[in-house]
């Protein structure tokens, strides 16, 4: 474990099995410098363990680089679910997972993920208090997607600002992969906008909604790198920025919702090589995790989730401008200042 290329000093890491529900769960605490770890819950149908672990820790240590860019009092962990969210959900599984959140006693809040929705985490809160994104309660939020597309949205406008000298995307193509949540949030934005869009997803269902709804063209989900578009927007699983697509995009920025999207950090200097302008995207999908800290806080405020929302694009911008101002990769840019903040908080505790 200590050895594991994506460790990287966490605090903890915690594996949890339930025999009688299936449950294969690990959280990973990366930081509570700034406040309780705060992340949420993914369910996927890993290929092995190793790939589950790699997840979580990356996915964790994101999340507390996201939660000090965004300024707001919570540290960094996650949790993830091994299974196949269509086949392998019960109530009984979630109360098991919602005991083994129970029992961190508060060094870790969870809330929903990619395979885990509103529904799931109210099973989840049946069995600690220590959960988010709920739909009902005194400072329920619901489901913090909306706020996180949003953000995405006014980063996607921060990065053509600065590629086009404005952040009007007017008659802009813009590459969407993914649909989902998040993307399809996005997509209805983006097209209110006035984008044209190029859409691609597995859930066939959502794509045709989507491009319905939008006018979107729909590709196959190994041509989306292909497409010649303004901005490639990823919005579905990490590591799509690699040594395979990196030759294959035609965009001139990169900038969604999608956690690690960059398979090695390194990745970010290949980008600038390629004159790719590249939005960090534990700072552009920062929104829903505001959301849920205002829930956590216990006293829901929508103004405060827009005021924090309206400073983390700010700070988006000083980011790309300082890349750019400095001939560096935006990712490492973006690092140094979170490492700093984190920092910082540790040394007055």
């Amino acid at each position: 474990m200590f050895d594991h290329p994506s460790y990287d000093a966490h605090e903890g890491v915690h594996a949890f099995h339930d025999a009688a529900t299936g449950l294969k769960s690990v959280i990973a605490v990366h930081s509570t410098a700034l406040g309780p770890a705060a992340g949420g819950c993914r369910m996927w149908n890993y290929p092995t363990g190793d790939a589950m672990m790699t997840d979580v820790l990356r996915l964790s240590q994101g999340m507390s680089y996201k939660n000090a860019m965004a300024g707001i009092p919570l540290g960094g962990g996650k949790a993830v679910i091994w299974g196949d969210p269509k086949s392998d959900k019960s109530p009984e599984l979630f109360r098991a997972f919602g005991r083994a959140v129970e029992s961190l006693q508060g060094t870790y809040y969870t809330a929903e993920d990619v395979g885990v929705d509103v529904s799931d985490m109210s099973v989840v809160r049946q069995e600690t208090r220590f959960v988010a994104g709920l739909d009902e309660g005194a400072a329920a939020s619901g489901d913090p997607s909306p706020v996180t597309a949003r953000g995405v949205y006014l980063g996607i406008r921060e990065v053509a600002k600065r590629l086009f000298g404005t952040d009007d995307l007017t008659g802009r193509t813009i590459a969407v992969q993914g649909v989902g949540s998040v993307g399809g949030y996005t997509c209805k934005h983006l097209a209110a906008a006035g984008a044209n869009l190029i859409i691609t997803d597995i859930d066939q269902e959502a794509l045709a909604a989507v491009s319905k709804s939008t006018g979107a063209r729909v590709v196959a989900p190994g041509d989306i790198y292909d497409v010649e578009a303004d901005i490639f927007s990823p919005n579905a699983l990490g590591a799509v920025v690699n040594e395979k697509t990196l030759a294959r995009f035609k965009v001139k920025g990169i900038a969604g919702g999608a956690n690690n999207q960059l398979v090695v950090p390194e990745m970010g200097e290949f980008l600038r090589r390629k004159g790719i302008l590249y939005a960090p995207d534990y700072v552009i999908n920062g929104g829903g995790i505001i959301n849920v800290a205002a829930e956590i806080s216990g006293s829901y405020s929508r103004e405060w989730v827009d005021a924090t929302l309206a400073k983390l694009i700010v700070t988006l911008g000083d980011v790309l401008d300082e890349a750019r101002r400095t001939d560096q990769p935006t990712n490492y840019v973006a690092d140094r200042i979170a490492r700093a903040r984190i920092a910082a908080a540790r040394a007055i505790r």
